[in-house]
């Protein structure tokens, strides 16, 4: 037991603590869950894209396969050399339940012939059809970057939150109510004592 005066103004005192600690446990309880349906649903989007990418990706590896069978390697790797400048990602800031998070996208711009970065004169429709299908990862990749980014923030925050949750449910709301019984234990019986001080008193009056 903390050391504590057992005063009306100390338990007054203790009391409002503890319904502001109590109003703090909901609303951090709220907070909590809330951010594990957000967790879930990001999760999910994570495993989606994921099997999106790989399919996507097969695909184009696939085509290259074909492109390479018909240019040779050389040729496809003088092609695959000549690159056009990219504009980098475009970064932004969101906020979910408090945590700003990273939203990473395409910058969208001008794309030379159509988003491929050689000359149509010596290539292969097959190495266009595997490139374009390589631009098309390009978005979902951004975006698989950004949630598993999510994710990891997300997973620190609902620790730390569980970490708050935890010490006001098991350590201070419980030693704010074993004070508030002990003031209110001692105050009931400075009370007793008082009234039966002032009988005593009173009999003695009376006697006399």
């Amino acid at each position: 037991m903390p050391t504590v005066n057992p005063t009306r103004m100390e338990l007054t005192k203790n009391k409002k603590r503890l319904t502001t600690a109590t109003r703090g446990h909901k609303l951090l309880k709220d907070k909590q869950d809330e951010m594990a349906r957000q967790f879930m649903i990001y999760i999910r989007r994570d495993r989606q894209l994921r099997v999106e990418i790989e399919s996507l990706l097969g695909k184009a590896m696939g085509k290259m396969s074909l492109a390479e069978a018909e240019m040779g390697r050389t040729s496809l790797e003088e092609a695959m050399m000549i690159s056009a400048a990219s504009a980098p990602p475009v970064c932004a800031i969101k906020n979910i339940m408090s945590v700003r998070v990273p939203e990473i996208t395409r910058r969208e711009g001008d794309s030379v012939n159509g988003g491929l970065s050689y000359g149509f004169a010596f290539s292969s429709d097959k190495l266009d059809s595997a490139v374009l299908a390589m631009n098309e990862l390009m978005p979902k990749l951004y975006e698989l970057a950004s949630v598993e980014k999510i994710c990891a923030m997300l997973a620190d925050e609902m620790e730390r939150t569980r970490r708050r949750v935890n010490a006001l449910e098991y350590i201070m709301i419980p030693e704010m109510r074993t004070i508030i019984k002990y003031i209110s234990m001692k105050l009931e019986d400075n009370e007793r004592a008082n009234t039966i001080r002032l009988m005593k008193i009173k009999d003695q009056m009376s006697s006399d």
